[in-house]
């Protein structure tokens, strides 16, 4: 039987032979044929369908000679036993994984699911994610999902693309951060010329055994491709560059492109100029122009036609293109096409490789449910600030731009919407800065603090001490080494008559007020009392802010998915 039609076989009807057992979730076959039904058979739903669902769509996405702060890395997991299907192509210049996961939400809405569910995840290529990622995700916290993609010239008529010879490399990366009340999200791209650590990457091997494949400062995009590394590798470099810490990973090939966009009959795009780009042979006309096939992946793959012919201007591009992207996966042309759901599907689970924690048509329709309670006009694209290499004389690289950078991260991690939407303020949050933070201020000279190491980097309290002591007249002040335990979080506690000290503190450490602990003191060197500062897994250094910002940094280029903007 042709499950894509609907066909009749033996007066058998198709609906009777897979049913959905409600206990289990899965579809299981019914050998008792139905009674004779009409010879033209209608498209049957199952009882759970959320007629809703096809309207929501998961969003989309398109440092440094200075060494940014680095973090210790958390305990990896066990490598997953899962067996690894022969990695598909990875390569592609944009990651278009909606289509895809629009694909898994529909599926679940398919008359014939059962069927089409095999055939699909028939289609799913998974690589192990190595324990670089949490390997789940849940409704009671923040998603995220790392968006990869490479210039491997791998599937049909991509030999002219990308890096000839090469393994291909992460060429295009964002980060997909959906808030925990999934109000709001954050799509950031990673410059790949952008200096940072690899780290040492425990990787799984084609035989099943463990190589570490050992970290170096470099480009960005070395963190796949190269020297053996899978995408786990480039998940640990986002987490150790952001101190984001990655759910999954999706990477797509050049086809996802070409593939997506014809299964939408196109999407509409706008240039502000004409442009005619012999080496990614885009050829278009000014104004609204809609594009599909190679045409599409013209578009996302140039970069001498818009802004200065670099990268960071091409990223801007590919992410107008994202969001044009959405909207069409988003419009009533699409979700009511069963002809384009069914292409998207088929389309989106070809293209993607995910990691072997999520590798099932159910596993992904359950995300991009989850991801798709967002609206457009709520999710934001912006680019890591950074500024060219100041060691180059010719400039090719780039660097973080600080203290910008580590705001931004700040920023995404305390669930801060870039957007201008008002966000919901936790009650709770608001009653500990009213009742810790809001009240006079000692002096600095004043404050008498012992700080201790309870996690950061080594040197971090001896860091801290000269800091406030040289840089913020903290002078009554000491460092006593390490800790007895290892935080997550830097604490300051203090007993209540020193609450000023400890407000003055905060200010001059960022110290958010769930840092704060009232309690008890100790002594000091001098045998005076004493605030108990203690350096948790958290700290960015003497001076970064530890606090969530309000409100997005200054200066920073964002865009809005809701809004079409012209290529320049």
């Amino acid at each position: 039987m042709d499950a894509l039609g609907r066909g009749r076989a033996d007066d058998i009807d198709p609906a009777d032979q897979w049913v959905l057992n409600p206990n289990t979730g899965d579809y299981e076959l019914r050998l008792q044929p139905s009674a004779p039904q009409s010879t033209v058979p209608r498209p049957r739903r199952t009882a759970t369908v959320n007629r809703s669902v096809g309207t929501t769509v998961p969003p989309h996405i398109d440092p440094g000679a200075v060494p940014g702060p680095r973090r210790r890395r958390p305990l990896e997991e066990p490598p997953s036993r899962r067996k690894v299907r022969p990695e598909k192509s990875k390569g592609k210049k944009v990651l278009l994984w909606t289509g895809g996961a629009m694909a898994f939400v529909l599926v679940g809405v398919s008359g014939a699911g059962y069927l089409y569910y095999r055939h699909l995840n028939g289609n799913i290529t998974s690589v192990s994610d190595d324990g670089a990622g949490t390997g789940g995700f849940s409704k009671d916290r923040a998603i995220n999902i790392l968006l990869i993609g490479t210039d491997k010239r791998t599937g049909a008529g991509n030999a002219g693309y990308g890096d000839s010879g090469s393994p291909g490399h992460a060429d295009t990366t964002l980060v997909l951060h959906v808030s925990k009340d999934r109000s709001n999200a954050t799509v950031l791209s990673i410059p790949r010329d952008l200096i940072t650590d690899i780290p040492d990457c425990p990787t799984t091997q084609e035989d099943g055994s463990q190589k570490v494949i050992t970290g170096e400062r470099t480009r960005f995009n070395n963190s796949l491709g190269q020297k053996g590394r899978t995408p786990s590798c480039t998940m640990r470099t986002v987490t150790e560059l952001t101190g984001l810490k990655m759910d999954h990973f999706m990477v797509a090939d050049f086809n996802a492109v070409k593939t997506l966009t014809t299964a939408v009959d196109g999407v509409t795009v706008c240039l502000a100029k004409d442009v005619n780009d012999p080496q990614s042979k885009l050829n278009l006309k000014a104004g609204n122009r809609k594009i599909e096939g190679e045409t599409a992946l013209a578009f996302v793959r140039t970069r001498k036609s818009f802004g200065n012919s670099g990268d960071l201007d091409r990223i801007k591009v590919q992410q107008q293109f994202l969001a044009a992207l959405m909207r069409k996966l988003k419009s009533n042309d699409t979700l009511t096409s069963p002809t384009k759901l069914l292409d998207l599907a088929e389309a989106g689970t070809k293209a993607l490789t995910v990691d072997s924690k999520i590798s099932s048509i159910n596993k992904l329709r359950a995300l991009a449910m989850e991801l798709g309670k967002l609206d457009t006009k709520n999710l934001s694209f912006t680019t890591v600030p950074v500024a060219d290499n100041p060691a180059e004389k010719v400039k090719v690289t780039v660097v973080l731009q600080e203290p910008q950078a580590q705001q931004l991260f700040s920023t995404i991690k305390g669930d801060v919407s870039l957007t201008e939407v008002k966000q919901q303020q936790k009650k709770k949050e608001k009653a500990a800065v009213a009742a810790r933070l809001k009240g006079s201020r000692s002096a600095a000279s004043d404050v008498r603090v012992n700080i201790y190491n309870g996690g950061a980097p080594g040197g971090s309290a001896q860091e801290t001490l000269n800091f406030l002591q040289i840089e913020q007249g903290v002078t009554k002040s000491s460092q006593l080494g390490n800790a007895d335990e290892t935080l997550a979080k830097t604490t300051l506690e203090y007993s209540p008559d020193q609450a000023p000290q400890a407000r003055k503190l905060a200010d001059i450490m960022g110290l958010p007020a769930s840092a704060l602990k009232p309690g008890q003191s100790e002594q000091s060197a001098q045998g005076l009392p004493a605030m108990i500062l203690t350096l948790g897994e958290d700290y960015q250094g003497a001076g970064v802010s530890l606090s969530a910002p309000t409100t997005a940094p200054e200066g920073i280029e964002k865009a809005t998915a809701d809004k079409a903007v012209c290529a320049k």
